[in-house]
């Protein structure tokens, strides 16, 4: 029963990170090679409050150039964000008990946006990685380091 808790969750979370690499087939076995085992090191900031600001505002610009209203495929907003990222995000806040939710409308405003990144990396990267927040925003939890090398220049390059 575990191993189908852990295939449903590796799929949920491919799903809310990347849709389209989603789409493809999947090897869960093979999902932990090429992953974040080797990236954490000095990227990582110790726990507290981070300043994620400029990797926001980074990736802001490589995923719709700064246009509120940019879509692509099922992502849309400021930030790419789509569907499945946007459940998640409320199925969080069900869980602290908060009776905030999202709409998917947030998703084209910037605010709103940033506030959806935020409780993600609270979750998913609390030692707050900036390696890790830009991989995994473009490839998913188990993002790969070759297929998500570019975009980490893209969005490096950016915050300079």
């Amino acid at each position: 029963m575990s191993k189908f808790l852990e295939v449903i969750f590796i799929s949920l979370c491919t799903f809310l990170f990347c849709p389209s690499i989603a789409c493809a087939s999947v090897d869960i076995a093979s999902t932990n090679t090429n992953t974040t085992s080797s990236t954490q090191s000095s990227s990582e900031v110790p726990a507290g409050k981070y300043d994620w600001n400029s990797v926001m505002d980074a990736i802001i610009e490589v995923e719709s150039g700064g246009n509120n209203r940019a879509r692509s495929g099922s992502s849309a907003g400021p930030m790419q964000i789509t569907p499945v990222l946007v459940r998640e995000c409320n199925n969080i806040l069900r869980k602290k008990n908060s009776k905030k939710r999202f709409k998917l409308s947030d998703r084209f405003s910037v605010a709103k946006s940033k506030e959806m990144f935020l409780l993600i990396q609270e979750v998913f990267n609390p030692l707050n990685s900036i390696e890790k927040a830009i991989r995994s925003w473009n490839g998913g939890v188990h993002y790969s380091v070759k297929r998500t090398q570019l975009y980490l220049n893209k969005v490096l390059e950016k915050m300079k």
